[in-house]
């Protein structure tokens, strides 16, 4: 029943050291085939983690929220898609996110615009000195990823289906602060639960917590894939 969604859960390896991380993947074994890489294990290591999960057959989605001048944003991807992974963050902003996906060009690598950080709400926009709510910056920002030419968006999946409307059927839409039904929300602001994530219409959840920190990881991600299928399989309204 798992089976449709095998490539669909990224499992968030937000783990201090590599020996932590490659004994979170030993234990979910071949229940999760995807692995979300960001700031914290890629300085510690997490790189060569990511060239090694890929040898074993793995996916990879590099979350480095990369944004510079054009130039070093090019060359940063160009260096990216060389290690084969699958997935690489940008932050959202038109002049960035066009020089990525000139340098991604050719490659397998699905570049991602990262459009509002879940961590953040109307109030937390605000103080950056946004004149934009959360939920219609999000939308401009789509826009403007599809326009670039990107492969996919990030976005919280209570935006997920007005986000599919700007984007049309062709793009990933990556929806990270998943919290299974009961869980802590922890720093996430806008969270939503794996069936209803899928049912809004993303193609990628990730999950980081509700996994790496269960006692027994590789039946917490089974649940997480057996209720995304539930989603799927279950009557439409």
């Amino acid at each position: 029943m798992t089976t449709a969604m095998h490539d669909r859960l990224i499992v968030g390896l937000d783990l201090p050291t590599v020996a932590a991380a490659e004994a979170i993947v030993d234990r979910l074994g071949d229940t999760v085939c995807f692995y979300k890489i960001g700031y914290r294990l890629a300085f510690a290591g997490g790189l060569d983690l990511a060239r090694d999960l890929k040898k074993a057959g793995k996916s990879v989605f590099l979350d480095m929220k990369l944004l510079d001048i054009d130039n070093t944003v090019a060359q940063g991807v160009e260096s990216v898609a060389a290690m084969g992974v699958d997935m690489l963050t940008i932050h959202a902003y038109p002049k960035a996110m066009a020089a990525a996906a000139k340098a991604a060009r050719g490659s397998h690598l699905t570049l991602l615009g990262v459009t509002v950080l879940t961590s953040m709400d109307d109030h937390d926009l605000s103080d950056a000195g946004y004149h934009d709510n959360a939920a219609s910056l999000v939308l401009k920002r789509a826009r403007q990823a599809r326009d670039s030419g990107m492969g996919g968006i990030v976005c919280s999946a209570a935006e997920a289906e007005p986000v599919r409307e700007v984007v049309g059927e062709g793009m990933a839409i990556v929806t990270p602060g998943i919290r299974p039904a009961g869980s802590d929300a922890g720093d996430q602001k806008r969270v939503v639960t794996p069936a209803e994530a899928m049912a809004a219409g993303a193609t990628h959840l990730v999950v980081a917590r509700p996994v790496i920190a269960a006692p027994d990881p590789a039946r917490a991600a089974a649940a997480i894939l057996e209720e995304m299928s539930s989603a799927m399989e279950g009557p439409v309204g």
